[in-house]
């Protein structure tokens, strides 16, 4: 089984990384854009015992800093 999780920093909180694609972008010729927010994304393979529970136990104390960071956990 795998598991997909998305983080994003949280609305209102700076990120300087989207930022700096953002003007990279615009330097490149590509207008109109305004606004990126960068993230990542975690890919897990798991064994079959592994809940959807224990992945957001996971997300929550090691893969997202959820005092900045929102995620979304998506299995399949």
């Amino acid at each position: 089984m795998k598991a997909r999780i998305q983080v994003m920093l949280k609305t209102g909180v700076l990120d300087p990384q989207g930022e700096a694609v953002r003007h990279a972008l615009g330097a490149m010729g590509f207008d109109g854009v305004n606004g990126v927010r960068q993230g990542k994304v975690i890919e897990l393979d798991l064994d079959d015992s592994v809940s959807e529970e224990d992945v957001t136990r996971m997300c929550e104390q090691l893969l997202a800093n959820t005092v900045i960071e929102s995620y979304s956990v998506e299995m399949g």
